[in-house]
């Protein structure tokens, strides 16, 4: 009797292990760019080489209708991407190094919807439409009125669509609150009329769901109870638009939501959003999202007079601005004040840090000195809004175009493979249970070692 008793104690102790790890978060990819954006995950066993012409190691491929540059996000067999679908045929998206500043002129009304597919057979397992009608800001001709991407914690998935609200489901798609916070006018701060759409993405962290909203009036960070939608509290900022979405850190017992800006880069407690420290200057345009180091937050951003990174301290207290031509003070530990990005946010994988230019180049930093190890242009590609992501030992960069390149890590550049989409590819991919996800212009298209693909239409 007491072997049995034993037997079945050690059975269901190895049940609760696996299923304990199957919602590990850190092995999800529940916000954009994954676990606190940190855009790495290894043993990910990714395949060397895949092609949608030939149907190579594409396990599926699902349609997704209307224009999104959302990313997928992922909690165990449940991936999550939004989209807006116009009443008409939907616009074009255009790649390149696209110089005007104008908007899409559209008059058309929209439905705002959020997909769940699931992750080994890519078949929808439901939809939700958050809202319709006619949007409240225009989008750029390379944007579109779904840019930022969704977050989950496993019991709900939050998304965000701008000026048309922040919505929470649970995993069943079954809606728990929405909030609209009115029109967040997301535009060139030199041109009113140049509205861009917004972008930022939410995150969920310790039952809380946090927003940054940089954008031409009204501007603010704040915090909502997960569950409820209730606010827990609300900081004004004052900043120039910007695109960037807020991360966390740990200050030894203490969570800070950092977040990137012009006017005011800075960290909030998040508990109660006082405000620990601030910095301003840097690009004028800022979209990429802080990424956490083991000591140091960095930051980069680009337009204007400099392109900087900036390495700054967990310890960081009050206004740390740099002077004119500093490149450290006592919590900066380093600056290149040329060598940021505009739209990619940076990759921080071993000792080194991966800066992916929109031109395509990749420029790779040792971490903690902030030495240039190299700057070498990654592939043929004439434009690159997607972020660059890590797994095993190799980083990816994608270009508009839909080609998919691996670099070596480490401190020499060494371009391994080229594969591709075949599509326009302007979001971020995702890494979850050996898949390599893409949100193309008109599918997600998932990567794994398979023989056979499913395409689901």
């Amino acid at each position: 009797m007491l072997n049995k008793i034993s037997i079945l104690t050690v059975f269901i102790f190895l049940i609760v292990s696996t299923k304990a790890q199957e919602i590990d978060p850190e092995k999800q990819w529940s916000m954009f760019r994954g676990n606190l954006a940190s855009g790495v995950m290894d043993n990910a066993n990714l395949p060397v080489n895949w092609s949608t012409s030939t149907g190579k190691n594409i396990s599926w491929k699902t349609a997704i209708p209307g224009i999104g540059h959302s990313s997928p996000v992922v909690w165990g067999n449940q991936i999550f991407v939004t989209t807006a679908k116009s009443e008409l045929e939907d616009g074009d998206v255009v790649t390149g190094i696209y110089g005007s500043i104008g908007s899409v002129p559209d008059s058309s009304v929209y439905e705002w919807k959020v997909y769940c597919l699931n992750l080994k057979s890519g078949e929808i397992e439901w939809e939700a439409t958050a809202h319709k009608g006619l949007p409240e800001q225009k989008r750029h001709p390379m944007s579109s009125h779904a840019n930022c991407t969704p977050a989950t914690n496993g019991k709900f998935v939050v998304a965000l669509f701008g000026s048309e609200g922040l919505y929470c489901y649970d995993m069943e798609g079954n809606l728990q609150w929405e909030k609209d916070f009115g029109v967040l006018k997301s535009n060139f701060f030199l041109a009113e009329d140049a509205e861009w759409e917004f972008a930022s993405s939410p995150l969920i962290f310790n039952n809380l769901v946090i927003i940054q909203c940089d954008v031409a009036t009204n501007s603010f960070v704040a915090a909502y109870n997960l569950e409820t939608g209730a606010e827990v509290w609300k900081k004004e900022r004052d900043d120039y638009p910007g695109w960037s979405t807020p991360n966390v850190y740990s200050d030894g017992g203490k969570s800070i939501v950092t977040v990137n800006g012009y006017k005011h880069r800075g960290g909030y407690d998040l508990q109660t959003g006082e405000e620990i420290w601030r910095m301003s200057g840097g690009g004028d345009i800022p979209v990429p999202t802080p990424i956490i180091g083991d000591d140091y937050i960095y930051f980069n951003s680009a337009h204007g007079k400099v392109a900087p990174v900036y390495a700054i301290s967990k310890k960081a207290k009050g206004d740390i601005t740099l002077g004119e031509g500093e490149t450290s003070n006592a919590y900066v530990k380093w600056a290149k004040l040329r060598g940021g990005s505009y739209m990619g946010t940076m990759l921080l994988y071993g000792d080194y840090l991966y800066n992916a230019g929109w031109n395509g180049r990749l420029t790779c930093f040792n971490a903690l000195t902030g030495e240039e190890m190299y700057s070498e242009k990654a592939g043929k590609g004439n434009s690159y809004t997607s972020s660059p992501v890590a797994a095993d030992g190799i980083i990816y960069i994608a270009d508009n175009d839909g080609r998919v390149y691996s670099v070596k890590a480490g401190p020499d550049y060494e371009l391994l493979t080229t594969n591709h989409l075949n599509e326009v590819l302007m979001s971020t991919p995702a890494i979850a249970g050996k898949y390599f996800l893409f949100r193309t212009a008109q599918h997600v298209v998932a990567v794994s070692a398979k023989d056979k693909p499913t395409f689901v239409y």
